[in-house]
């Protein structure tokens, strides 16, 4: 059998008006090496998925690819970013119409759950994203993808109440939640019942929810995090 010739792994890509020919097939290549890789690291995991594999399911030559990425952990960070940012879209959606802080909080809450149990999300972002970027990169790259959505739903809740905090104190609330959410969705995807674990998650942190909005209802005060000199005599 006779290989391939690069002009006929080109594949088709309609003309938009505005773009040139090249910068249009340069897109639709670099989409397509990502839609493959993205398939063959949830189905294979990072180590099991060959860049021939890849090249081969996109239909372009090993050229194109390294044209775009200077080679699979660039690729995987692409793929990484692309699910992340899918499932960031995905909570801002779910919190999007709710008027009520609680229930905006609660909506947030079961959009990530759903995200966790998602395949792609349980493989790329949570069992290989750690290992394959480090856990500093993985932070980083997890922080600025999701981080806004828990800032957004950790200030709307904090309002509920007569609080007067600082943006330092509320970034604060903001890190303990995010830190709780993430290991809570590690809790989930790694579960041999991902839906039982995400029903538990949910519950439990539906009762510290409610412990809050009860603090709101009554009045009390919350911590200002600020120290206080001791008396003198």
């Amino acid at each position: 059998m006779s290989k391939p010739s690069a002009s006929r792994l080109k594949p088709l890509v309609p003309h938009v008006p505005g773009t040139s020919r090249r910068a249009q097939y340069s897109a639709s290549t670099k989409r397509g090496l990502v839609d493959v890789a993205e398939k063959l690291f949830t189905d294979n995991g990072y180590a099991s998925t060959s860049l021939d594999a890849v090249v081969a399911g996109a239909r372009v030559t090993k050229g194109a690819l390294y044209h775009h990425f200077t080679g699979k952990q660039a690729l995987f960070e692409a793929v990484f970013d692309r699910v992340e940012t899918d499932a960031a879209r995905a909570i801002q959606r779910a919190l999007r119409g709710h008027d009520d802080p609680w229930d905006k909080a609660r909506a947030g809450l079961r959009a990530f759950l759903s995200v966790v149990q998602e395949p792609r999300y349980r493989r790329i972002v949570v069992q290989e994203g750690p290992s394959v970027l480090g856990y500093e990169r993985y932070r980083e790259q997890e922080e600025r993808s999701t981080f806004a959505n828990v800032l957004d739903i950790v200030r709307a809740v904090l309002n509920a109440g007569a609080w007067e905090l600082d943006e330092d104190m509320l970034h604060t609330f903001a890190r303990i939640f995010f830190g709780a959410m993430s290991s809570a969705g590690e809790t989930v995807s790694g579960a041999p019942d991902p839906i039982a674990a995400a029903l538990r998650v949910e519950a439990a942190i539906g009762f510290i929810l409610a412990g809050f909005q009860a603090l709101a209802d009554a009045g009390a005060p919350l911590p200002t995090g600020v120290v206080e000199p001791p008396a003198t005599s």
